[in-house]
């Protein structure tokens, strides 16, 4: 049988402005393509986790850059678009007694950024070259 399993790499952040840049610049220098992440905070520290192409060489270039970086096996599934889709999964795997520490999604083309200020961020998107979506967007996906 095939190994299902994906490698994730969890980095410890700085929580200020700039650390999850830094990180991101790091792969993007060493052409490392990030296919999802997440990132969750406390007051003085995150965790960035990361699932990229070439999970060793990001981890060496982290490292090498002073992060500390782990690197965990995760399953990742194709979920099929509908209501629910989610739900069946997870209950499937709660079921059985496992349990889910956290969910977050992969390969999407929305991605969503919680920021200190809203309006001054987007103020300083609105003339980016990208295209920002609005809840009846989000809606009608």
């Amino acid at each position: 049988m095939n190994d299902k399993r994906v490698k994730q790499l969890s980095v410890l952040i700085e929580n200020e402005a700039g650390s999850v840049s830094d990180v991101t610049s790091i792969l993007g220098d060493e052409r490392i393509n990030i296919r999802g992440f997440s990132v969750s905070d406390t007051a003085e520290f995150g965790v960035l986790r990361l699932i990229v192409d070439r999970p060793e060489d990001a981890s060496d270039a982290l490292r090498l850059a002073g992060f500390p970086v782990r690197e965990d096996d995760v399953i990742c599934i194709d979920l099929p678009d509908v209501p629910g889709g989610l739900a069946g999964v997870l209950s499937m795997v709660a079921s059985a007694g496992v349990n889910i520490e956290y969910v977050y999604s992969l390969i999407a083309a929305y991605v969503v950024i919680n920021v200190a200020d809203v309006e001054r961020s987007l103020h300083l998107l609105a003339d980016k070259p990208l295209r920002l979506v609005d809840q009846a967007e989000i809606a009608s996906a």
